[in-house]
């Protein structure tokens, strides 16, 4: 469910070219090496089938985890600031410059994002905090894919997973709102729209929305009887049906309708245009998800009291929350929008078989699939043994009840040097040894998995330059 992010990569370069330092002369070699390790790890994991990927984010965060430490201590000393308990006197020769691939920006179909000139070490900051937090949730998307694909998973196999990527989510998020707490992120106005600060709130609006939903789907046995459902191998139905206690039926409608809360900021903050437009579309369906789940966890309340019709209600409001706009009748769906989200979802089943990009629509699809279910049960129960009235769905929506927040995320603490670190780089470099400068070329056109190459006839993506201005730069 969490959104595939494409993680930018970034151009080659020297750090001692821009910074040097009298007390910690090995600084700004140590650095260059580590940035050119990650340069190296972002440009190979572009370069992997999309169902290799997976597997290699842990590289790409244990590549980042190294080199913040350092980058940190240049933003630190920088600005006249100690590292650590240590003074460290930094030079700074000129202003930083680099590229990082802008791969959230709006760009037209067929050609790639571009590859903005950056200037100052804030903005690199902001693009490797975020590349971690996009990591993150990479990490998370991972864990849920085993959620849906054709294997059949215990009871505690399925908890540690969903555990293990809220934990992720919650990660992204803290990394998110740690970034717009640096001054310099934060007042940017020359930042690309990857790491502006309405983008970067937006981005931990995300994650929050998605880690508080995962809440209700640790616990939601319908979704995971949908689940089961089409694997075929499974047997668990022959055996016993889900069920739900009444009281956690109704704290997790608040829960999603917190979500949706989430989603919606997010949503407000990601001007059209601006942005990329999966993402923007992305937001939509998470918050129509989350809402959509909310009505059926209410609609599951009431069937718990006896209220079958009014079940049936708020079912009916589930599917007007999710955009669902096509008639379900006898357990079929009718018309032409029924035949098109059936093929949608085979389309996304199909995804997932084949490690694509699933779960862009942020989950609505597998959420119509359990309203659709419990909704032919009950209509059918409604219809021989209990016959109830089915009030309309619009009252039922306009009472919706108050979102409920269930995570307290903590804030993120970024790695420092130790004293053993600041130590080693006290020592002058060797005069024979250079930086490590990595073994990836340091093209700007470098191909994209998955991605369509740039039509012919088109005109070439240009170089945009931010922070390049007369006046000074602050470096932190």
């Amino acid at each position: 469910m969490p959104f595939p992010f494409t993680l930018p990569t970034t151009s080659s370069v020297l750090l001692s070219d821009f910074f040097e330092s009298a007390t910690h002369p090995s600084l700004p070699l140590a650095a260059t090496t580590k940035r050119s390790v990650l340069k190296d790890a972002l440009k190979k994991h572009k370069r992997l089938p999309p169902r290799d990927q997976a597997a290699h984010l842990p590289a790409i965060q244990s590549a980042i985890v190294g080199y913040i430490p350092y980058l940190l201590a240049l933003n630190a000393a920088s600005g006249f600031g100690d590292v650590g308990i240590e003074r460290v006197d930094l030079g700074v020769k000129k202003p930083l410059e680099v590229e990082w691939r802008s791969t959230l920006s709006a760009t037209l179909p067929g050609r790639e994002p571009p590859r903005p000139r950056l200037t100052g070490l804030h903005h690199e900051t902001a693009f490797i905090l975020s590349t971690l937090a996009y990591t993150y949730s990479l990490l998370a998307r991972s864990q849920l894919r085993m959620l849906h694909e054709a294997i059949t998973l215990s009871a505690e196999q399925r908890t540690t997973a969903i555990s293990t990527a809220m934990k992720h989510l919650l990660e992204a998020n803290s990394i998110h709102k740690y970034l717009l707490s640096l001054p310099t992120v934060s007042a940017a106005k020359d930042a690309p729209p990857d790491i502006q600060p309405s983008t970067i709130s937006a981005m931990a609006s995300i994650a929050l929305a998605e880690a508080t939903l995962i809440v209700v789907s640790k616990d939601d046995p319908y979704a995971a009887a949908v689940s089961d459902d089409r694997n075929e191998s499974n047997r668990d139905w022959m055996f016993k049906a889900p069920s739900i206690p009444k009281v956690r039926a109704h704290l997790f409608a608040r829960i999603c309708l917190a979500a949706a809360d989430h989603a919606g900021q997010a949503q407000g903050l990601l001007g059209p245009g601006r942005i990329d437009a999966d993402l923007v579309k992305y937001a939509a369906d998470l918050q129509r998800t989350a809402r959509g789940k909310a009505a059926r966890f209410l609609a599951i309340d009431a069937e718990l009291s006896g209220k079958t019709g009014e079940g049936l209600a708020w079912l009916q409001g589930a599917r007007k929350e999710l955009g669902l706009a096509f008639e379900v009748k006898d357990g079929q769906r009718k018309g032409l929008k029924g035949l098109k989200q059936s093929w949608q979802e085979r389309r996304e089943d199909k995804r997932i078989e084949k490690g694509g990009e699933w779960g862009m629509d942020a989950g609505k699809l597998e959420e119509t699939r359990v309203v659709e279910m419990l909704e032919a049960k009950w209509d059918k129960e409604n219809s021989t043994i209990n016959v109830q009235i089915v009030p309309p769905c619009e009252p039922l929506l306009a009472s919706m009840p108050s979102g409920r927040e269930y995570h307290s995320p903590q804030p993120y603490v970024p790695p420092q040097l130790d004293a053993g670190t600041l130590a080693l780089i006290r020592a002058p470099p060797d005069p024979e040894e250079r930086a490590f400068r990595g073994d990836e070329d340091d093209s700007g056109d470098e191909g994209y998995a998955g991605k369509r190459s740039e039509p012919v006839g088109a005109f070439p993506g240009s170089r945009h330059e931010y922070g390049r201005s007369g006046t000074s730069q602050s470096y932190y």
